[in-house]
């Protein structure tokens, strides 16, 4: 499983689409095996969701995210879960592996 979580200064920013950098985790057996920090493409709309979906992106977990993005993310089978909170991608993918992640409403700035 491949989670990718926008980042702003190494933890998850509220601002999806308009994000510095993205940390692509990948999961095996509920355990963190590989994590990369990647430059996204320039924001336009359906660049992204085609972008995460090509590197293999199976999860999201994010802080808000606009309706269409979303509509975007589930015609390429990646599950989103907004209203997380800004923590490290290691806090946010180990709540999520022991289903304690807390989320709240979508915190969508557009």
């Amino acid at each position: 499983m491949k989670f990718a979580i926008p980042l702003a200064e190494g933890k998850l920013t509220a601002h999806f689409g308009h994000c510095q950098e993205f940390a692509l985790v990948e999961v095996e057996a509920n355990q963190i095996k590989n994590k990369e920090t990647l430059v996204p493409p320039p924001h336009e709309p359906g660049v992204l969701p085609k972008w995460l979906h090509d590197l293999g992106t199976n999860v999201i977990i994010a802080g808000g995210m606009g309706a269409r993005a979303l509509e975007l993310f589930a015609q390429n089978n990646i599950k989103v879960i907004v209203g997380a909170a800004a923590l490290t991608p290691e806090e946010l993918i180990n709540q999520y592996l022991d289903n304690s992640l807390q989320t709240g409403g979508n915190v969508c700035d557009h």
